[in-house]
C-alpha cells in the first residue's frame, strides 16, 4: 500500500495495532529493579548485627559517603533515611537535641545529602525518631516532636539539591483497615510538610499487607483520604507473615493497584531483601540476605501487580560488594548476594527463564504435553501446589526427545523448613549408535545458606549437544520437588 493512499481510517487502524503491540511488550517486560533503599543510621538492636553493627562508628560521614557510592553502583536512585534522631540525640545539626556525632565532624545526614547530590540521587528525609523506633503517634508529644524535627530539617535542607521529600515513619498496621488515628496523623504531617517545603513529595511505608481486608469499602475509603504522594507497601516476604506468602502476594498487589487507580497516590513496592538469622520478626535475630531466587519472585510479583517503582528496606548492609573500607553485612554472604543481584540485573539467562516461567511466558517445545513435567504448568512457592512432582533420595532418570533443542531448563523448589531440598547434581547423557548412554556433562547445584524460613524457586540450565534424545539424571540427598523440564530451541 502506498502512503499516498493511506486515509485517516487506515492511520487510526495502524496506530491501534501499534498501541496493542506496545502494550504486549509492556506486559512482557522484565521485573522492575530495586531503585530505592532505606539507610539506617543507628544501631538499635540485634536485627542490625550485620547491617549496622554496634561495634562500628555509625556516625562516621566517610562511611555513609562510601555506602552512597555503593548504592549508586547498585542502581539506587532514591535514598530513604529511616531516622535522623534516636534516644534524644540527632544525626543532624539540631537545636532541640544534642548531636549523636562528634561536633568536630560533618553530620551523617549532611554527608548523605551532599554525596547523593553528586549522583543526582533523591533523598527522603525522616522526621523520626522523636524518642526511638517505637514512636507512637497517638501520643501528642511524639507527633509534636516529629513536627519540630521537620521544622529543623526544612530550615537546614529544604532547598538542598538532593532533598526530594519526606518519609513519614507512620508504620501502623494496614490490616484489616488503616486506623482512623493513622489517617489523621499522616495528614497532619503532610499538611505541615506542604507549608514548609512546597512541592516536595511525602511517603509512608505501612505494614499489614497480608492481613488487609481489600474488599472492605472502609479500607479503600481510608486510603483515598490520605494526602500523601506515595505509599510504598511492605511486601512482608522477608517477615514471612504467612507460611508461604508469595502466591497470595501476587493477588494482593493487583487488589491494591485497583484501589490506587481511584486515587492520586503513587503505588510503590517495598520489597524486603532480607531474611532472618534466627527467629522470625525478633529483635534478637539478625537481618541477613535472602536468596536471589526468592527476590526474583518478589520483584516479578510487584511488577505484574502494577507498582510504579520498587524500593527496599534495605540494600545497605544486606548487599555489600566489599569494595570499600567499611564492609557491612553478613560475612561472605552479603558479597555473594550483591554479585548474584548484579547477575540478575544484567539479565543472566537463568533468571530470565525464571522470570518468564513466573509470568507465564515461557514456552516448552517438549512433545509430551500429557506428562506433568512437560505441560507448561509451573508451581508456585508452595510445596503443596499440585504442579510439583516429588523426587525421592537417590537418582531419578528422565529420557527426553531433544531434537532441535539446544538447552534444557529445570525448575526446583527450595523449602528447607519442610525438608524439601535442592538436588545436588544434574547429569546429561546421550546415546551412541548402539543405544548406550554416556555422560557428557554434570552440573552441580549450589545450596544457598540462608534458608531457614523461606521458600523459593531455583532453576538450572543444561546445554545439550545435537542429538535425537538425551537422558537427564537428577541426584538427590533428600526429598526434592521439580515442576517442569523445559526444552528450549
Amino acid at each position: 500500500m502506498h502512503l499516498a493512499h493511506v486515509n485517516t481510517k487506515h492511520i487510526k487502524s495502524l496506530l491501534s495495532i501499534l498501541c496493542l503491540a506496545t502494550a504486549a511488550i509492556a506486559v512482557a517486560q522484565r521485573p522492575l529493579p530495586v531503585t530505592g533503599s532505606w539507610i539506617n543510621l543507628f544501631h538499635q538492636d540485634d536485627r542490625n548485627k550485620y547491617s549496622n553493627p554496634e561495634a562500628i562508628d555509625n556516625t562516621n560521614p566517610d562511611m555513609w559517603r562510601a555506602k552512597i557510592d555503593q548504592m549508586h553502583r547498585l542502581g539506587i536512585e532514591y535514598i530513604i533515611i529511616m531516622a535522623v534522631a534516636n534516644d534524644g540525640k540527632a544525626d543532624y545539626p539540631s537545636r532541640i537535641m544534642p548531636p549523636a556525632y562528634s561536633e568536630e565532624r560533618e553530620s551523617p545526614v549532611t554527608a548523605i545529602l551532599d554525596r547523593a547530590a553528586t549522583y543526582g540521587m533523591h533523598v527522603f528525609l525522616s522526621i523520626g525518631w522523636a524518642e526511638n523506633q517505637d514512636d507512637n503517634l497517638k501520643r501528642p508529644e511524639i507527633l509534636n516532636r516529629q513536627m519540630e524535627i521537620m521544622d529543623e530539617l526544612a530550615a537546614l535542607y529544604g532547598t538542598h539539591k538532593a532533598m526530594y521529600g519526606w518519609y513519614l515513619p507512620v508504620e501502623d498496621c494496614l490490616g484489616p483497615v488503616l486506623p482512623e488515628t493513622s489517617v489523621a496523623a499522616v495528614n497532619k504531617l503532610v499538611d505541615k510538610a506542604g507549608k514548609l517545603t512546597p512541592g516536595k513529595k511525602t511517603m509512608i511505608s505501612p505494614y499489614g499487607f497480608f492481613c488487609s481486608d481489600f474488599d472492605n469499602p472502609t479500607f479503600a475509603e481510608r486510603i483515598s483520604r490520605l494526602k500523601v504522594d506515595i505509599i510504598a507497601y511492605q511486601d512482608e516476604i522477608g517477615c514471612v507473615r504467612e507460611e508461604f506468602p508469595l502466591p497470595r502476594l501476587r493477588e494482593n498487589w493487583k487488589k491494591i493497584k485497583a484501589i490506587h487507580d481511584k486515587t492520586n497516590i503513587e503505588l510503590w513496592g517495598n520489597c524486603e531483601l532480607f531474611t532472618w538469622e534466627k527467629g522470625l520478626n525478633n529483635r534478637q535475630s539478625a537481618l541477613i540476605p535472602a536468596a536471589q531466587g526468592r527476590i526474583t519472585g518478589q520483584l516479578q510479583a510487584a511488577t505484574d501487580g502494577g507498582v510504579a517503582r520498587i524500593i527496599s528496606f534495605m540494600t545497605c548492609g544486606i548487599l555489600d560488594d566489599g569494595s570499600d573500607n567499611f564492609i557491612l553485612g553478613q560475612p561472605g554472604v552479603s558479597a555473594t548476594a550483591y554479585d548474584e543481584y548484579q547477575r540478575w540485573l544484567a539479565g543472566d539467562e537463568k533468571y530470565l527463564l525464571l522470570e518468564k516461567s513466573m509470568s507465564g511466558t515461557l514456552g516448552n517445545m517438549a512433545k509430551d504435553a500429557t506428562n506433568p513435567l512437560f505441560d507448561g504448568i509451573y508451581g508456585t512457592e508452595n510445596p503443596n501446589d499440585k504442579a510439583w512432582q516429588k523426587l525421592n533420595p537417590g537418582h531419578t532418570d528422565f529420557t527426553v526427545d531433544t531434537k532441535g533443542c539446544s538447552r534444557i531448563f529445570l525448575r526446583f523448589l527450595d523449602c528447607m523448613k519442610k525438608d524439601i531440598i535442592l538436588p545436588y547434581k544434574v547429569a546429561l547423557s546421550i546415546p551412541d549408535n548402539n543405544g548406550n548412554y554416556s555422560t557428557v556433562s554434570v552440573s552441580d547445584i549450589s545450596h544457598y545458606p540462608n534458608d531457614l524460613h523461606d521458600t523459593w524457586v531455583e532453576g538450572i540450565i543444561i546445554q545439550t549437544p545435537e542429538t535425537e534424545n538425551a537422558r537427564i539424571t537428577i541426584l538427590c540427598d533428600g526429598t526434592s520437588l521439580i515442576d517442569e523440564i523445559t526444552l528450549l530451541p
